[in-house]
């Protein structure tokens, strides 16, 4: 059964960094793109973050552009977001996700095929 498990979320002021894991499991993700989304109450999933199979190409939302960072240990089948100089429109359920097969990676929610739980990030302003 494959799992991803995304842990690292909590309650910080603006200004302040958090770093969100994502432990997988069930099956290898080292030939796979994988992304980290955010969905805030009442607005729609959107787009963090993305990361190539091996890392050399990412993609960041304007909006984090600057202050998250993505990365990834394939040895560990893991995946990392750092996120530095949180503001107050960061506070979401973020989740991370992974696409099945291919290993380029993708802008679209729909292209992702294993999802995990969400961590809830929430920044006071």
């Amino acid at each position: 059964q494959v799992q991803l498990v995304e842990s690292g979320g909590g309650l910080v002021q603006a200004g302040d960094s958090l770093r969100l894991s994502c432990a997988a499991s069930g099956r290898t993700f080292s030939s796979s793109a994988m992304g980290w989304f955010r969905q805030a109450p009442g607005k729609a999933r959107e787009i963090v973050s993305a990361i190539s199979w091996s890392g050399g190409d990412t993609y960041y939302a304007d909006s984090v552009k600057g202050r998250f960072t993505i990365s990834r240990d394939n040895a560990k089948n893991a995946l990392y977001l750092q996120m530095n100089s949180l503001k107050p429109e960061d506070t979401a359920v973020y989740y991370c996700a992974a696409r099945r097969y291919y290993s380029i990676i993708s802008y679209l929610i729909s292209e992702y095929d294993y999802w995990g739980q969400g961590t809830q990030v929430t920044v006071s302003s």
